[in-house]
């Protein structure tokens, strides 16, 4: 804890339960902490993003990619088993999985939309929790063989849709927007517009397993608009002031794995957008998709130990990372959880919403929170 000398400037947060200390903080970091988010990089963020993952010679490219990457090249892959046997072009297409989570947080609603194509079966699901009246629903979707669905490859440009009867789910990319829409048959209606024009995403990629790899592309507490229809309300997203975050995944990941996962996004009483993303147990061979956002600034964050009782549902977590820069506890206030334990595809999920307390450091500044919305995850998945 810093001394009282350090402490200074604090204000409640409007929304969110968030104090925050020195508010004249600048982003003075290392290289390994903070990438830089130049004015104009903006502009040219397209022509320096790298133009495809895999290269000439078969492998993808492993780091953070500061302006991300425009295609997922996945079918150049020079795929391989574990014995090196060359593997072709349908093992190349069974064996590549994809999915694209995004959340919409607000005071009165948040939201959960995900597209999943495993190829041998495809899932959807939706569900909306009301934090002031402890209001829940859920639907969920599968399609064999992933009929009715596709994520494209270009995680800054691509389109993704789902479709299960009447209920139908698409996100498309436009003009630096986002945009999210959902129609159930149960009447549940979602039309969310993300602005990531501002935004440094965390775009990385590292291995998974002897020959396999995963690139994931995240962001948090990105400015939103649109409406959200649940229950007989209307919510306007932006008079809620809603805040979205985004994940985009896609690789040959491991056979068996699991992972833990924490997300926040939140505004701060002095006006600045606060996002949050952390994971454990997956992409962190050599590099992490840990990271911070401030005002659409990107800190990265090292190493996180999640530490929590999955079989105590609503008992809290505790989430530090290895550099000091996160000390949260998370507290949660529901779930949504979900088994399929089917022959060739198996998976234990609950991702909890709740709220964050505890203490960031970054640099000179500490932001205490308190009562902030957000996430946590505990998914074992085979396939």
């Amino acid at each position: 804890m810093p001394d009282g000398n350090t402490l200074r400037n604090v204000w409640p947060c409007s929304h969110f339960g968030l104090h925050v200390f020195d508010r004249h903080f600048l982003l003075q970091q290392n290289a390994n902490t903070c990438i830089p988010n130049n004015e104009n990089n903006n502009e040219n963020s397209k022509v320096n993003r790298k133009a495809a993952l895999i290269g000439e010679n078969g492998q993808p490219a492993f780091g953070v990619f500061e302006q991300g990457v425009e295609r997922i090249n996945f079918q150049d892959y020079d795929l391989r088993s574990p014995m090196d046997r060359k593997l072709g072009r349908c093992a190349k297409h069974f064996k590549f999985n994809q999915f694209q989570f995004i959340a919409l947080v607000s005071p009165q609603l948040i939201v959960g939309v995900a597209i999943v194509d495993l190829k041998l079966l495809s899932n959807a699901f939706v569900y909306l929790y009301d934090p002031q009246t402890q209001a829940f629903d859920e639907f969920s979707f599968v399609q064999p063989l992933a009929r009715h669905t596709h994520i494209d490859t270009q995680p800054e440009s691509g389109s993704a849709f789902f479709r299960s009867g009447k209920n139908k789910i698409s996100i498309e990319v436009k003009d630096g927007r986002r945009q999210l829409r959902a129609t159930l048959k149960s009447g549940v209606t979602i039309s969310a517009d993300i602005d990531e024009t501002d935004a440094s995403s965390l775009a990385m990629c590292s291995r998974a397993g002897y020959q396999g790899w995963v690139f994931t592309r995240k962001n948090a507490a990105l400015v939103c608009d649109g409406s959200v229809v649940w229950a007989g309300k209307h919510i306007n997203l932006a008079e809620a002031k809603a805040l979205a975050s985004v994940d985009w995944t896609a690789g040959y990941m491991r056979g068996e794995t699991f992972w833990n996962w924490g997300s926040m996004s939140a505004t701060l009483s002095d006006g600045r957008r606060l996002g949050m993303n952390l994971a454990a147990g997956v992409n962190e061979t050599g590099f992490t998709e840990n990271a911070l956002w401030l005002d659409g600034k990107l800190i990265k964050v090292d190493a996180v130990d999640f530490q929590f009782d999955r079989y105590l549902p609503n008992s809290p977590w505790r989430m530090r990372s290895a550099d000091g820069i996160v000390d949260l506890v998370f507290t949660p206030l529901g779930q949504r959880k979900e088994k399929i334990n089917a022959v060739f595809i198996a998976s234990n999920f609950t991702q909890h919403f709740g709220v964050f307390e505890g203490e960031l450091h970054i640099g000179n500044e500490v932001i205490s929170i308190k009562d902030c919305l957000g996430f946590a995850e505990d998914h074992y998945a085979r396939w």
